[in-house]
């Protein structure tokens, strides 16, 4: 992997460009453990690998995880479990987006769901947001009911970054003090927004086009 290492990094910077130009703040080594990479053997033959297994080739692991002065973290369940559960043992406030649902998933102030995935892991602690959609969202606390919105209607062109774009909007909404309500209303705009556009990271709303929307 040492070899590697200018390819992992060059790929990091390509990654990272559209948030640094957003204002986004973050050194390309320290999203080595939150991100999966494209990791060539050679320029023919690239490999997908996950974050965690590069990191330790260069010299960290998952149980090294650097939050910094991070006010919450949120993950997914794409990455090992051991990152997951080590994220939420560290984080200040612990989100998690529940996809792919397996057994074991920590606890988390904020669990996003679908309606199968509800169904495979349980019960759950916390707020547990469930996405419906196109028939929107709805959030429960302690399997109550507390919130429901129905997204603005758009032409969906692609709904590659809607679920991403939907979770971070919930998060980042809640983390800035949002009413429940207000957040998943923010949130489930945009999911909308970003299904009206093409691409992953292109699709990606800006918090003033959110609010435009409402």
């Amino acid at each position: 992997m040492g070899r590697h290492r200018g390819q992992v990094l060059e790929c990091l910077d390509r990654l990272l460009a559209p948030l640094r130009v957003a204002g986004a703040q973050g050194r390309r080594e320290d999203a080595l453990e939150k991100l999966c990479l494209a990791v060539g053997r050679a320029a023919e033959h690239a490999q997908v690998a996950p974050a965690h297994a590069v990191a330790r080739e260069l010299g960290d692991g998952p149980d090294d995880l650097a939050l910094g002065d991070a006010e919450g973290v949120l993950c997914q369940q794409e990455i090992p479990v051991e990152t997951v559960a080590r994220a939420a043992e560290l984080a200040p406030r612990f989100f998690l987006n529940a996809a792919p649902a397996r057994p074991g998933a920590p606890d988390a102030e904020l669990t996003v769901v679908n309606r199968l995935e509800l169904e495979a892991l349980g019960e759950r602690r916390g707020l547990v947001c469930v996405t419906l959609g196109a028939d929107g969202a709805v959030l429960l606390e302690d399997g109550e009911e507390v919130a429901r919105v129905k997204p603005p209607p758009v032409k969906a062109v692609d709904g590659t970054a809607a679920g991403d774009a939907f979770t971070a909007c919930l998060v980042v909404s809640l983390l800035e003090g949002r009413s429940r309500e207000e957040s998943l209303h923010r949130s489930s705009a945009a999911g909308a927004l970003a299904a009206s556009r093409f691409g992953a990271q292109t699709s990606l709303p800006t918090a003033d086009e959110v609010d435009a929307l409402l």
